[in-house]
């Protein structure tokens, strides 16, 4: 009976300790939607990490989304030809971007590159008490340092998805008209045909910006709630690309499951 006990402590003491995680997490989103109006009030600084966060990330989106793009007209070629319908590869290589693969891969380089770059530059800033002394100055750093950044990666992680959706396409362009040999006004046409601005554009988007909250929201949380040391900040980065991974995938299953599973 006394090991059961203690099995029972244990377990009751580790869900007490993760309701208080998530608690705490929640006041932590509460505080940065609070201050998201005073970021936008001073765009000056959104700008600046905007900025660093977008524009930065350009080199990796648009190498990856080349790639991508590639390899997936390769591929649905080799799949499509089969059946004679080769001509279908825009039309598949679009739809596969803009409704999962381009928000999803954009948001876990995301989490990667601009993700780890924050939490790293946050946990600096609390190691070397640069938050501490915001605060002894009566200035809350969630306003002035976290939400600025918060307004910055929820406007950034669309725009990279966009970008990271039109180079695959132009990826897959490449691949399937130049060296393949399929028509280019086939390739155009069923692609314009097929794609729907609202159900598959649309909420690719909606994707996206759910994807930057959560990936930015991550990234800001273990970053301030890190230790004020050299391994609590390297801990807080492994855990921001951890997490944010595990959340965008979990968001997109989500997601997926109430945007596309109505029959049309």
């Amino acid at each position: 009976m006394s090991k059961v006990a203690d099995l029972l402590a244990a377990l009751g003491a580790r869900v007490l300790r993760l309701l208080r995680s998530l608690g705490h997490a929640s006041m932590f989103f509460w505080e940065l939607v609070r201050f998201t109006p005073a970021a936008l009030r001073r765009f000056d600084l959104t700008v600046v990490q905007i900025y660093g966060i977008g524009n930065l990330s350009l080199v990796i989106i648009v190498t990856s989304g080349a790639a991508v793009g590639g390899v997936l007209g390769l591929q649905a070629y080799y799949a499509l030809d089969r059946y004679g319908a080769a001509e279908q590869v825009g039309l598949l290589v679009a739809l596969s971007l803009l409704r999962e693969l381009g928000p999803v891969l954009t948001a876990l380089l995301f989490a990667g590159r601009a993700g780890t770059s924050l939490t790293a530059e946050i946990g600096l800033m609390k190691a070397g008490e640069q938050l501490a002394a915001m605060e002894m100055m009566a200035v809350d750093p969630r306003g002035r340092v976290l939400a600025p950044r918060f307004v910055a990666g929820i406007v950034s992680m669309p725009l990279l998805s966009a970008i990271f959706s039109a180079v695959g396409v132009a990826g897959a362009y490449v691949i399937g008209v130049k060296l393949i040999g399929i028509d280019a006004a086939a390739f155009w046409s069923q692609m314009q045909d097929g794609v729907d601005v609202f159900k598959d554009v649309g909420n690719g988007i909606v994707k996206t910006v759910v994807f930057g909250v959560a990936a930015t929201f991550v990234a800001l949380y273990t970053g301030y709630e890190s230790e004020a040391t050299p391994e609590g900040v390297a801990q807080a980065t492994t855990r921001t690309v951890v997490f944010s991974s595990v959340a965008v995938l979990v968001l997109d299953f989500l997601l997926t499951s109430l945007m596309f599973s109505t029959k049309p």
